[in-house]
C-alpha cells in the first residue's frame, strides 16, 4: 500500500474554545475570499489577496466603540511590528494610521510612508469595522512584508477613538485586549463548513478536568487507548483541537504522539503525569509525532481525500499520547483542564494510508548552536537511510508539512 505523508520539520523539540462562525452585526462591505474568528466574539477578519495587483484587502470587526488595531510581526510580539490603527469618530469619519512598534512600548507613526490604505469604516451596535489595503512589500524600512508561507498576525483594541489633533488623546495600554494568529494571508486554506463534519463518528482523546499545576511552565503527558467499540480500522478523515473555553490563554501547544508497538502499556494503569516523571520508561511513546496545535494555528485540519489517519486498529491495541505545554507566567492556582483532540472518523477506508514523517535537530549544544552576531545561519540536517527504510517500493506522496521553530527560527 502506497503510504501519504504528513511531513513535521521540528528544529527544536515541541511538545480553544471551539467556535465556528461569525459574530459581528454588521455586515462586510464587499464578498471576501478568505475569513476568520481572531478571538471568539471580539475579533474578525476578512480579506482578499489581489496577486495581480500584489496587494491585499482587509476587513477588521471588533467588539468595540473606540480604536482597533492590526499589525504584522516578524516574531510574534509587538517589537518590529507594522500596525494599522483604525477608527470611526462620532461624526461617523473613518481613520486609519500606519505605525510601528520600536518594543514592547505604544507605536509610533510611521515617519516614512502611509501604506495601509483605509477605505470605509462603520461602527454600530457596539462594534467597529474597518476595510482598508496593503501591498505585499511597500519596501519601507518601518513596514514588515507580507509574504508567501505563514504570516504573524497580532490584534487589539482600546475602548475609546483617538483625536489627531489632541496628543493625548492617544492610543494607550490594551491590558488583556489583545492576541496573535499565525495565518499563510496568500495562500490560506477556509476552515470546513460544521455540516462537512457533522454526523460523523468521532474519537476524543482529552483531558478530564486536569488540575493544572501552579507553576510558570508545565509539560504534561497522558496515554489514552482507541475506544474498544471500533471493531476494525476506521480511518479518520480530519481533526480537531479541542481548547478548553476556560484556559485559550494557557495553552502554548499540543502534541499528540501515536505510541510504539514496542511499549509495553497497562490498560488499567495507563501514564498519566508530568512529562519528565513518566517517560523515563517509555521513549517510544514520545518519538512519533502524529500532529501538533501551537497557538495561532487553526484548530481544524482535514486531510485529502484520498489518504486517511488510521486511529483504530482491527485488535483495537493502537495508542495515543497528548503531551500539553501549560503556559502560566502568572502562577495562577487552582486552574483545571479538559482540553484535546477529536478525530473525525469517515464512513468508508479511504485509498492510502496516512503517516507521519520527523526530522530536525535536538535543541541541544551540540547539535544547534547559533553564534552571537550572526544575521543568518543556516543549520543542515541529514537523515541516516534507517529513517526510510520502511518506506514502500512504491514510494510516498507529501501532501502537508509543518515547520517548527521558536523565535529565531525563520
Amino acid at each position: 500500500m502506497q503510504t501519504w505523508i504528513i511531513l513535521c520539520l521540528y528544529i527544536s523539540s515541541t511538545a480553544i474554545e471551539i467556535c465556528t462562525g461569525i459574530a459581528s452585526p454588521l455586515q462586510p462591505f464587499t464578498t471576501y475570499d478568505h475569513s476568520i474568528q481572531l478571538e471568539a466574539n471580539i475579533a474578525e477578519l476578512w480579506w482578499t489577496v489581489n496577486n495581480a495587483a500584489q496587494e491585499i484587502t482587509f476587513e477588521l470587526h471588533m467588539k468595540t466603540i473606540g480604536w482597533i488595531a492590526l499589525g504584522i510581526s516578524p516574531a510574534g510580539g509587538m517589537k518590529g511590528a507594522d500596525i494599522a490603527v483604525g477608527w470611526v469618530d462620532s461624526s461617523g469619519k473613518a481613520h486609519i494610521q500606519d505605525r510601528f512598534a520600536f518594543d514592547k512600548q505604544k507605536p509610533v507613526m510611521d515617519n516614512t510612508t502611509q501604506d495601509w490604505f483605509l477605505l470605509k469604516g462603520q461602527e454600530q451596535n457596539g462594534w467597529t469595522a474597518i476595510q482598508f489595503k496593503r501591498s505585499f512589500d511597500s519596501c519601507d524600512p518601518m513596514d514588515v512584508p507580507i509574504k508567501l508561507g505563514t504570516n504573524i498576525l497580532i490584534f487589539a483594541y482600546g475602548l475609546d477613538d483617538i483625536d489627531p489633533c489632541q496628543a493625548k488623546v492617544d492610543i494607550t495600554y490594551h491590558d488583556d485586549r489583545r492576541g496573535s494568529r499565525i495565518l499563510p494571508l496568500r495562500s490560506y486554506a477556509d476552515q470546513p463548513a460544521d455540516a462537512m463534519l457533522a454526523g460523523l463518528d468521532f474519537v476524543d482523546f482529552r483531558f478530564d478536568n486536569h488540575a493544572v499545576p501552579s507553576a510558570d511552565t508545565t509539560y504534561y503527558c497522558k496515554v489514552f487507548k482507541s475506544p474498544s467499540r471500533f471493531l476494525t480500522k476506521r480511518h479518520a478523515i480530519a481533526h480537531e483541537v479541542l481548547i478548553d473555553s476556560r484556559n485559550t490563554n494557557l495553552l502554548h501547544h499540543l502534541d499528540l504522539f501515536e505510541c510504539s508497538s514496542k511499549d509495553v502499556l497497562d490498560d488499567a494503569n495507563l501514564p498519566d503525569g508530568v512529562c519528565d516523571d513518566i517517560l523515563t520508561g517509555m521513549r517510544m511513546c514520545s518519538s512519533n509525532v502524529a500532529t501538533s496545535w501551537a497557538i495561532g494555528a487553526d484548530l481544524t485540519t482535514v486531510y485529502p481525500k484520498e489518504a486517511g489517519y488510521a486511529v483504530t486498529g482491527v485488535n483495537n491495541n493502537k495508542y495515543f499520547m497528548i503531551k500539553i505545554h501549560y503556559d502560566n507566567p502568572r502562577l495562577t492556582s487552582n486552574l483545571r483542564d479538559s482540553s484535546g483532540i477529536r478525530f473525525y472518523l469517515g464512513n468508508e477506508l479511504r485509498q492510502y494510508d496516512l503517516s507521519y514523517l520527523v526530522f530536525g535537530t535536538l535543541s541541544s549544544p551540540a547539535s544547534l548552536a547559533i553564534p552571537p552576531n550572526t544575521e543568518q545561519f543556516i543549520v543542515d540536517s541529514y537523515c541516516p537511510p534507517e529513517a526510510t527504510r520502511n518506506f514502500p517500493a512504491s514510494g510516498i506522496n507529501v501532501v502537508s508539512a509543518l515547520p517548527h521553530t521558536h523565535l529565531q527560527g525563520r
